[in-house]
């Protein structure tokens, strides 16, 4: 009787780092601040609602705009989550940026944009920061 040896492979799962974990679990809520103030604006027409949602944007941008960096050096290092994480952080980069570029137009001219773009943005940073998370695990076999 013939004896098989299965081999597996033991891959190295690198975990995500805290300061990475904190920029994605940050940017999240600002986004989402930003859309809800874009609604409340859109719905009682006072210009601080305006103003908050852009403050909102900002701060947002800034956590995405680092947490991009952190994923650019993800990449280099070889981690999970990798590419798609990745592009995901920059398409909301992107687009939030243009979103920030619409609030800062005057008063009612932001809608409907505004909303939309802030809808967008705020479902991409949702689905990056759910990539970002859920490609690591706590160890195991491929």
């Amino acid at each position: 009787m013939a004896a098989t040896y299965d081999r597996t492979r033991f891959r190295v799962v690198r975990p995500l780092h805290p300061f990475h974990a904190f920029l994605l679990a940050g940017m999240v809520p600002l986004f989402f601040g930003g859309l809800l103030c874009d609604w409340a604006y859109r719905s009682s027409q006072h210009i601080q609602w305006s103003n908050f949602a852009s403050w909102l944007i900002t701060g947002a941008m800034v956590l995405c705009g680092i947490a991009l960096v952190c994923s650019i050096f993800g990449l280099f290092r070889g981690g999970r989550p990798g590419l798609l994480h990745f592009l995901l952080l920059l398409a909301t980069f992107v687009l939030g940026f243009i979103n920030a570029l619409v609030h800062g137009q005057d008063a009612w001219a932001i809608f409907p944009e505004a909303l939309v773009l802030s809808l967008i943005v705020t479902a991409l940073a949702i689905v990056a920061t759910w990539q970002g998370f859920s490609g690591y695990r706590a160890g195991g076999v491929s």
